[in-house]
């Protein structure tokens, strides 16, 4: 495997997991690497640079990240978003990967790329739904503001540096472990 390959995991896990707190961001933030040549796709993803989608992409996202300063219309959208999550994970994930087998490609973007989706996505639907529940919405704005920071800073930190991007996935899950485990109640032996 070479460190191209290795350095594209890593873009695709990254973009991955902002996926699941923003469907759209991540994607907007391909779209804008690929259109000014910060990063090359794959070949049959060269649209996601074209300047049509990089406006059906930007205006996606604003749509969405307002949508979710809603209470009410943000637990709504998460019904929507964890299904969108994980094709959009698998999506971002099959669109970097550079030199692998098809099938290890799929395999991966499926996996890592949904599955890490998936998880942050459920996560965080399940944080806007204890604050709701909570707060009566109230707090849904803090929350979502602190997902579309995550979002942002995860994927420009994954396009800039993808490493850096994977520690910083590796940290997000880290954290999420250890509130599940705060949470989940002790069992007795």
């Amino acid at each position: 495997m070479t460190s191209e390959t290795i350095i594209s995991i890593f873009l695709g896990i990254g973009l991955a997991t902002s996926v699941g707190f923003r469907v759209f961001l991540p994607l907007f933030a391909l779209s804008l690497a690929s259109y000014f040549g910060a990063w090359e796709l794959n070949e049959s993803w060269i649209w996601i640079g074209s300047l049509p989608a990089l406006i059906v992409l930007g205006v996606a996202t604003l749509v969405e990240i307002f949508a979710y300063f809603i209470p009410w219309v943000d637990n709504l959208l998460d019904s929507a978003a964890i299904p969108l999550a994980a094709i959009a994970g698998t999506a971002v994930m099959v669109s970097t990967v550079a030199n692998l087998d098809p099938v290890i490609t799929w395999s991966l973007a499926i996996i890592a790329g949904g599955g890490t989706a998936s998880a942050i996505k459920g996560t965080s639907a399940a944080t806007r739904l204890t604050s709701t529940a909570t707060t009566g919405g109230l707090a849904n704005p803090v929350v979502a503001t602190v997902e579309t920071g995550t979002a942002v800073v995860v994927s420009t930190a994954t396009i800039i540096a993808p490493v850096i991007g994977a520690v910083l996935v590796v940290i997000i899950l880290a954290l999420i472990f250890r509130m599940y485990r705060k949470l989940m109640p002790k069992r007795k032996k």
